[in-house]
């Protein structure tokens, strides 16, 4: 009996590490790679986004220029769970929802007033060294857009 209820306890202490294991890897500061990336014209550029802990939370922060050319700072605070979640500083958007899918990717939708504006899948390399985001949507304009963004972890 004693001998398995320590497998069971081992068992259950490895899928918990896991489980964190996973989520460590979206965790940290991304840096833009404009050379690796594909982004298209006339939108804004995410330049670094961090992920860190916030309680039990995850907290998104996006520095970048917008479609202009001016400073962009934006944040999230949600869980990766697919709910919609408030964003604050983005004039573009005003909800923001991550939904995992595996220990290497989530999937990204963006709202305003209530609309999706854009979707995407968000790619940690099997090294955990670069992360490629890949969002289409349509613009404040009604123009629709497809951008490849490809990140290196700092």
């Amino acid at each position: 009996m004693k001998a398995k209820t320590m497998v069971m306890t081992l068992a259950l202490y490895a899928v918990a590490a896991a489980v964190c294991f996973a989520s460590d890897l979206q965790m940290g500061t991304w840096k833009l790679n404009e050379t690796k990336s594909k982004l298209a014209a006339g939108v804004g550029k995410n330049s670094t986004v961090v992920y860190e802990a916030a309680g039990d939370d995850v907290k998104v922060t996006v520095d970048g220029t917008d479609r202009d050319g001016k400073p962009l700072h934006n944040e999230w605070t949600g869980k990766f769970d697919g709910k919609d979640y408030p964003v604050t500083g983005d004039p573009e958007s005003d909800a923001r929802s991550y939904k995992t899918v595996d220990d290497r990717t989530l999937e990204l939708t963006v709202k305003k007033g209530g609309k999706v504006t854009v979707t995407g899948r968000i790619v940690v390399s099997a090294d955990g060294k670069t992360r490629t985001v890949t969002t289409s949507g349509t613009d404040p304009q009604g123009k629709t857009f497809k951008s490849i963004a490809v990140y290196d972890k700092q």
